[in-house]
């Protein structure tokens, strides 16, 4: 790690319901994919860490799970991971919806904000689907809930006001190393991301009975002589209905979830791969300690 007077650098964790845009605000910080986006809730399962490097500082964003009611272990998992992450950050940004007002699963992470000490930021998102005359009013519901560090109004989709965010960020960060060289984005292996992204691909071309109950790991990856990295991937399903769902008619579904992840993963990597896709079921696999363990969702205590 380098050390530079003047420099500063922390963690900065984004909170909030399901579906906000919390990984939506991640990549466009970033300026590249790292986190997977969906138009269905509990996208995220594990906390992404994204690096900013930029004049004079460096921000560690942890995406956490979104905060949500529990329906499996799988889901304890995800709100102990988003909660406790709060507790390891110099700032943390609670994203919310602005074009939904606020609701019951706000409330409730505002009382677990009030459990740290650590600067909040209110971050109020997709502006751009609202009137700006009803922004002010529910500004100051949430005003009376809680006092927030900072109130910032922005649209990750389109990057509005993305900039003064970030400017706001840097004067809550203390002076300290540089963590990462300036060129990493990620701390998170390549092959965490890669299986992210095929995940992400499902997520966007299934039914909803299929989404939750996808698990991506990376079996193989390798570079062969003729230059083309090979990609071996196993997609996990809890019922045998479900992976036929996933396959699709004589490979289709499977085919172009594959043609799909294909080009997000060579834009990630810099050069071509040979992408292959297996289809496995794993009986309710995420009610089972073990197999939650054997998939990387190690249970934060």
């Amino acid at each position: 790690m380098e050390s530079k007077k003047g420099f500063k650098s922390g963690f900065v964790a984004i909170v909030g319901r399901p579906n906000v845009g919390k990984s939506t605000l991640m990549n466009q910080i970033i300026g590249q994919k790292i986190a997977i986006m969906s138009d269905k809730p509990q996208t995220t399962r594990n906390k992404i860490h994204g690096v900013y490097t930029g004049e004079g500082k460096q921000i560690v964003f942890l995406d956490t799970p979104g905060i949500h009611k529990r329906q499996s272990k799988l889901g304890d998992f995800m709100n102990n991971t988003a909660l406790n992450t709060l507790g390891e950050v110099e700032a943390a940004m609670f994203l919310v919806d602005a074009s939904e007002g606020i609701g019951g699963g706000d409330r409730y992470i505002i009382e677990q904000l009030g459990k740290i000490k650590t600067p909040v930021f209110l971050i109020m998102n997709k502006i751009d689907l609202i009137e700006p005359e009803a922004l002010l009013p529910l500004i100051e519901t949430y005003r009376k809930l809680y006092e927030f560090a900072e109130v910032i109004p922005i649209s990750a989709k389109f990057g509005n006001n993305v900039n003064t965010l970030m400017e706001q960020l840097g004067k809550y960060l203390p002076e300290g190393p540089q963590y990462y060289p300036a060129d990493q984005i990620t701390d998170h292996p390549e092959q965490f991301v890669i299986a992210e992204l095929i995940r992400e691909k499902i997520l966007q071309m299934t039914r909803e009975e299929v989404p939750h109950s996808i698990a991506v790991t990376i079996e193989d990856m390798k570079v062969q002589d003729n230059g083309i990295v090979y990609v071996g991937a196993v997609i996990f399903v809890e019922r045998d209905s479900q992976k036929g769902i996933v396959i699709g008619k004589q490979g289709a579904m499977l085919k172009e979830v594959g043609k799909r992840a294909r080009q997000d993963i060579e834009n990630l990597l810099g050069s071509k791969i040979f992408l292959e896709l297996w289809v496995k079921v794993k009986k309710d696999w995420r009610n089972q300690d073990r197999v939650l363990r054997d998939l990387g969702f190690h249970r934060d205590v």
